[in-house]
């Protein structure tokens, strides 16, 4: 099974890779079908189980979604 700090951490370590490129979909009760997209040039740290954007702290399992270069590399089956 692959976690999305995992993956968030192979778009950031990867020389061919660019953590700029990617989009992170996470849930966020109170926005618009209680989802928000941000880029990757948002994400400003990946903690242990959080990543920051912002200044806001997001927990790893409120992640549904992350895809780089319109390629789905993570996927939250609810």
């Amino acid at each position: 099974m692959v976690f999305p700090r995992q993956v968030l951490n192979t778009i950031k370590w990867r020389e061919d890779m660019d953590i700029a490129l990617c989009k992170v979909t996470y849930l966020h009760r109170g926005a618009e079908d209680d989802r928000i997209e941000v880029s990757g040039d948002e994400i400003v740290e990946l903690g242990r189980s959080f990543f920051k954007v912002r200044g806001s702290m997001i927990p790893y399992h409120r992640v549904l979604l992350i895809s780089y270069g319109g390629e789905i590399l993570y996927r939250e089956l609810r």
